[in-house]
């Protein structure tokens, strides 16, 4: 599958071949934490399809598993794009989150599963907004007080 991607303010595009059916959800705690957010949705694809515009910035860090991996984003906007090999790179791990055929690409395996946020399969049961209008439920009165907050400091 023909994909394209680019970060969130447009300085750095890419395009790639991805085999749509290997698309991954990776739980490990490094992803939640440079993700900020409790998975990452990538997939790969082989360096000779990858087709980069601009000028990222990355830094080298090492996984649990021991590889080094070469965490690349656009040094404009910050957004996360993909991960490589620092050196020999075979393959890039994209992003989905910058691809924008990402609601084509659904996931089909999931790794580092012991590392899940607990809550994940309860987000069925949670209201949700299709925009932006989703509202928190209202705190619990506590007898004596009402439910406006006190404007006094």
């Amino acid at each position: 599958m023909h994909i394209d991607g680019t970060c969130h303010c447009g300085l750095i595009s890419f395009t790639a071949e991805v085999d749509a059916s290997r698309v991954m959800i990776c739980h490990c705690s490094d992803c939640q934490v440079l993700s900020v957010a409790p998975f990452r949705a990538v997939v790969a694809a082989p360096i000779a399809t990858f087709v980069l515009r601009g000028a990222p910035k990355s830094y080298v860090k090492v996984a649990e598993s021991g590889n080094r991996r070469a965490q690349v984003f656009c040094p404009e906007c910050g957004t996360p794009l993909f991960a490589t090999a620092p050196e020999n790179a075979t393959s890039v791990i994209i992003r989905l989150g910058c691809v924008r055929q990402r609601s084509q690409l659904m996931p089909a395996v999931q790794i580092w599963r012991r590392s899940a946020v607990p809550w994940l399969p309860e987000l069925d049961r949670i209201d949700a907004s299709p925009e932006q209008q989703a509202f928190l439920p209202a705190a619990p009165s506590q007898p004596g007080k009402g439910t406006s907050p006190d404007p006094r400091p």
